[in-house]
């Protein structure tokens, strides 16, 4: 998307987005994300073992 000002110049510059605060996760995302990484260590831990076992 271009955009011109009021000249009629060229604007190539990138649009810059609106700036936001980011906030501490509550004890219940925290929780969820712990529950995520123990899932994916134990799909990882599964996949490893089962391409030992095979070779």
């Amino acid at each position: 998307m271009y955009t011109t000002d009021n000249n009629g110049v060229l604007n190539t510059y990138a649009t810059e987005v609106p700036m936001y605060f980011a906030e501490y996760p509550t004890p219940e995302e925290k929780r969820n994300y712990a529950f995520q990484g123990a899932v994916a260590v134990l799909l990882v831990t599964f996949t490893l073992l089962t391409a030992f076992s095979v070779s």
